[in-house]
């Protein structure tokens, strides 16, 4: 027995150390794909390639040997179109490729990183909660668990889930972005609908590994929604101020670090412990999702409303066809 006792801390700083490993391994690659080759291709573009076209293809006149073509503008023209010309072709058969490359792959990464992360610190190392919030977040855990049947019937509730949930993100980053152009608070609200969109992207890797439900991470975001803004609003400076290339580059470095965090994170014990301690009090819910919610349900009521309809028909059809048999 005291043999086996020692065995379980061994292999579990073997279990942390692969974890760890792996991690840094991925880790690693997003900020080799993103940092080093996304980011430093912008460089050089910016840096060497558009000032050696200048160079070669100048557009001042000073720079040309041939005045009289220069003073007649054609050759200015000429030369604006081919630098131009060129930096297109660099964004077509190199950024542009590159980004998609960059999002599929970072995508694979984020979540082999947030399961790692879960994993690691879920199965490894106890929790720091409270004892009795600890037994707070188990049962409500066994409930969401209770909640959902078994069989195809899970099935098909985790499918309809994840469906729902990509259509409400999707509405949700279309509002994100027309606030942008609301006039005098368009920015502010872009600012902080995009810290709440990004501290729901870090924190929905965990709730999927936990298997909570949709209408519970809804209902625990937007009851702390203050919380939640803070978390995403550091991760929306780092990129507010940029180009949008610079600003993906910048946010697929420091998304991983978030994911993380986000992941090993106890912020339902530390909000439960808060609240007990303030006696229930707080800033109350606020409907974050309600526009989007709105969107997302609205094509689901309009396929229920033609089978409805259809349906009627048939009904009114089958009817007048048996009135007019017995006629």
């Amino acid at each position: 027995m005291v043999r086996s006792r020692r065995a379980y801390p061994a292999q579990n700083r073997v279990r942390i150390r692969c974890w760890s490993k792996k991690l840094s391994i991925r880790t690693g690659q997003c900020f080799l794909l993103n940092g080093l080759i996304f980011l430093g291709s912008i460089f050089i573009l910016n840096s060497v390639v558009i000032p050696t076209l200048q160079w070669i293809l100048p557009d001042q006149c000073t720079q040309i040997s041939s005045q009289e073509q220069c003073l007649s503008g054609g050759i200015l023209k000429l030369y604006y179109l081919l630098r131009l010309g060129l930096i297109q072709l660099f964004y077509v058969f190199w950024f542009y490729p590159l980004y998609i490359f960059s999002i599929v792959l970072s995508t694979m990464w984020y979540n082999d990183i947030a399961k790692l992360g879960f994993d690691a610190l879920g199965r490894t190392t106890p929790t720091l909660a409270e004892p009795s919030i600890q037994k707070e977040v188990l049962t409500s855990q066994n409930t969401a668990h209770t909640e959902k049947p078994a069989g195809l019937g899970g099935v098909m509730i985790g499918i309809g889930e994840q469906v729902y949930s990509i259509l409400l993100l999707s509405f949700f980053f279309i509002q994100v972005y027309v606030t942008g152009f609301v006039p005098f608070i368009g920015k502010a609200l872009n600012f902080l609908l995009l810290s709440w969109m990004y501290a729901y992207y870090c924190f929905e890797y965990k709730w999927n590994l936990s298997e909570v439900s949709l209408e519970k991470r809804l209902d625990f975001f937007e009851s702390n929604w203050a919380f939640f803004a803070g978390f995403g609003n550091p991760c929306v400076l780092a990129i507010f101020f940029f180009s949008p290339l610079v600003s993906y580059g910048v946010m697929a470095i420091l998304y991983p670090l978030f994911v993380l965090t986000a992941t090993g994170s106890e912020a339902e014990q530390v909000i439960s412990s808060q609240r007990r301690k303030w006696r229930g009090a707080g800033l109350g819910r606020l409907p974050i999702f309600y526009a989007a919610d709105t969107m997302s349900l609205y094509p689901g009521q309009v396929v229920n409303a033609r089978i409805v309809a259809k349906s009627l028909t048939t009904v009114i059809v089958r009817k007048n066809l048996l009135q007019g048999l017995n006629s």
